[in-house]
């Protein structure tokens, strides 16, 4: 059976005249980055709001800043898994328009995806909050904690989107676009819990798209995919991309 649904999902990702991806923490699990939402993920032994958000960075930023290392320590001993590989070639080979990630590591670039839209930012750059500055993450290296900007003395922050923060303009307008164009969308290791790039899979549906969901177990989005495969995105996705052509 569930080679039945790889098969027709590559078919229909091979017929597409726009096909994006849509992924999430769970894409990222193989490469030893657990989803801050698990068991034993960050969000277990941390509060969000008191590490991660915007009241917490400017009331404790030392504080914050001590997460934020632990977690970039993490990130970076990662490496692609055999699931962003799939995507990138996807891309290359032409089936795949572009990567919509709500993910901060980076590793669709690393394997080689060329066109991600980064929802909810990264860990590769930081600017100053005062007199915005940028840096990137060789330059802020050494010094106390909170890291502050060698020019202004402001505390230097990553490029990503902290818990009371509003997704940036542009990167909203780059994915709704993308997403409007689509005729299918490939949902990756994402339970669609999190707003508004939850919104991007009915999105495509509602235009009379296709949605493509493969995830370890039902999520928000299992009731109205057209192909739903429950298994790990790391062996599913290459299976899919054997089959395309």
């Amino acid at each position: 059976m569930q080679r039945e649904l790889i098969e027709d999902a590559a078919g229909r990702i091979a017929g597409a005249r726009c096909a994006i991806a849509l992924t999430g923490a769970g894409i990222s699990v193989a490469s030893g980055i657990p989803d801050f939402r698990s068991p034993g993920g960050l969000w277990s032994r941390y509060d969000p709001e008191e590490v991660a958000s915007i009241r917490a960075l400017k009331k404790d930023p030392e504080k914050v800043w001590k997460f934020l290392l632990e977690t970039d320590r993490m990130i970076s001993r990662a490496r692609p898994n055999a699931a962003h590989d799939a995507l990138a070639r996807m891309e290359r080979e032409g089936y795949l328009k572009a990567v919509i990630t709500q993910n901060i590591d980076g590793l669709h670039q690393t394997a080689g995806s060329s066109r991600v839209i980064e929802f909810h930012g990264n860990c590769r750059d930081y600017y100053c909050m005062e007199c915005f500055q940028a840096f990137d993450r060789a330059g802020i290296e050494g010094g106390g904690l909170p890291v502050r900007c060698p020019g202004c003395s402001g505390i230097i922050r990553p490029d990503l989107v902290f818990f009371g923060e509003t997704i940036p303009s542009d990167t909203h307008r780059e994915a709704f676009q993308i997403a409007e164009e689509a005729d299918l969308v490939i949902v990756a290791g994402t339970s669609g819990e999190v707003v508004p790039a939850s919104l991007i899979p009915p999105l495509v549906k509602d235009a009379g798209g296709v949605i493509i969901e493969i995830n370890k177990s039902p999520s928000a989005y299992s009731s109205v995919s057209d192909i739903f495969i429950q298994g790990s995105v790391e062996r599913i996705l290459p299976l899919i991309v054997q089959n395309l052509g």
